[in-house]
């Protein structure tokens, strides 16, 4: 960071950039990374500290909340997927509160983790929102489309290979190429839509805050204040919106059409 006063646009632009290391295709955010990984600790070791001490009597709040939001999830993977739920309920419940967690660390003041790591790490850059980083909701879709890959196979057999090259326009084998072409494209799609839904919707946010940390201190209350309260409600739509489409897309995936 310069000693003088950034303008506007050198301010906007610095806390938009992530902290990167190497080159090109190598290139890492560690500030992504440190996040995401901070995030995830912070909800296996909640979730296993409840789960340790879980009373059959009366429960208290944070053991109410947990098994609330399991529930939840539950309900929604029940309503959702009927195949095997061993493993799409846990992971259901995973995506939507890490991702629940990323977006949540939009509503932190926006100078305050980079002032932090400028003074005592002396890093110029930080960001501390995964999901405004095109990289990480790229990273769990990319995850999400070879489940549904698996899952394809795992439910319908070499039969998910036929269905690739058969539908929609049946079995004539000059619409294979044709069948198999919009069968790809659908398949990229579902990854592509899910990574930047939820990379579009934060790093809107995010660059709302960093503008009305442009205004005077005595009056940023009013606007952020309201944004906060408005953002709030979209923090746990979209982790909502991403963990329902995966539910989905497995189910499309596995089941017989």
């Amino acid at each position: 960071m310069a000693s003088e006063l950034p303008t506007p646009t050198e301010y906007v632009v610095h806390h938009l950039t992530n902290l990167s290391v190497g080159e090109g295709v190598w290139t890492f955010h560690p500030d992504t990374i440190v996040v995401s990984l901070l995030t995830g600790f912070l909800f296996i070791g909640v979730f296993w500290a409840v789960a340790r001490k879980a009373t059959a009597g009366v429960p208290g709040k944070l053991q109410s909340f947990v098994e609330l939001v399991v529930e939840f999830i539950d309900d929604q993977v029940k309503g959702g997927f009927h195949g095997p739920r061993a493993f799409v309920a846990p992971l259901a419940l995973t995506i939507f509160v890490w991702v629940l967690l990323w977006n949540l660390m939009d509503l932190v003041p926006v100078d305050w983790v980079p002032y932090f790591t400028w003074k005592v790490f002396g890093l110029e850059y930080t960001r501390i929102v995964p999901s405004a980083d095109i990289n990480a909701p790229f990273g769990l879709s990319i995850s999400v489309l070879l489940l549904i890959i698996f899952y394809g196979f795992k439910g319908k057999g070499l039969g998910y290979l036929k269905e690739l090259v058969t539908h929609p326009f049946g079995s004539n084998p000059l619409l294979w190429i044709p069948n198999l072409v919009l069968n790809i494209v659908e398949l990229l799609a579902k990854p592509l839509s899910l990574a930047l839904r939820l990379f579009g919707n934060l790093y809107a946010a995010e660059l709302i805050f960093v503008l009305i940390a442009l205004l005077p201190a005595w009056i940023q209350f009013v606007p952020g204040g309201a944004w906060a309260v408005y953002h709030i409600l979209v923090v746990p739509l979209q982790a909502f919106i991403f963990m329902t489409l995966t539910i989905v897309y497995l189910s499309l995936a596995y089941e017989e059409h």
